[in-house]
């Protein structure tokens, strides 16, 4: 499994699918084709960095079903649609499901690319935010209890004696509880910490 951000085409007609291909290719080198939306999803596999590009007229799951049946299964890759078979209803209904763009056959390379270029730049933006709640996930399990009830009145906008007297021990303790899960959480100022944990 490559880690490159992939450019998944779906068209049923072979003819539309090599030119789609061949104009994607131009600019983004990693693309991978399927002639039906059964065949991407059999071939997916979670995780992987990229977009689709889909037809939306086509035999079997048509591209609006493979965009609801994404949706439902939580594969969020970002959806560029190229079609010669559209109206003003799919394109709404697609565009309103998250779709970047809803390009209509003949296409014009420059948009084409461009919406490519968005979808990539979205899914890659999607991945870092990811990874950030992932990060503060897995740093707040390391904190002890008594950091954690520090932590949460932080997130009160409580200052150190006010949480010394909710909780019944001295500012020296909170200060303590206070310095180590700051070191724990990565946070070097008051204002990262609570944005680590707001990321949560």
């Amino acid at each position: 499994m490559t880690d490159e951000p992939t450019v998944f085409l779906v068209d049923d007609d072979p003819a539309a699918l090599r030119a789609l291909t061949a104009t994607v290719k131009v600019v983004f080198p990693h693309v991978e084709v399927f002639s039906s939306a059964a065949d991407f999803l059999a071939a997916y596999q979670a995780g992987r960095p990229g977009c689709l590009v889909l037809d939306v007229a086509m035999p079997g799951m048509n591209g609006l079903e493979l965009q609801r049946k994404m949706i439902r299964d939580k594969i969020a890759l970002p959806v560029v649609f190229v079609t010669g078979h559209g109206n003003v209803s799919m394109a709404v209904e697609a565009m309103q499901m998250g779709a970047v763009n809803f390009i209509e056959k003949p296409y014009q390379e420059q948009e084409l690319w461009a919406s490519v270029r968005k979808a990539l730049e979205l899914d890659a933006q999607q991945r870092r935010r990811f990874a950030r709640r992932r990060q503060a996930e897995e740093r707040l399990a390391v904190l002890s209890r008594g950091e954690r009830e520090v932590l949460d009145l932080i997130m009160e906008g409580k200052l150190n004696k006010e949480i010394a007297v909710e909780l019944g021990l001295s500012t020296r303790t909170i200060e303590d509880r206070r310095a180590k899960l700051m070191k724990k959480m990565g946070a070097k100022s008051l204002a990262e910490l609570i944005q680590l944990a707001m990321t949560h």
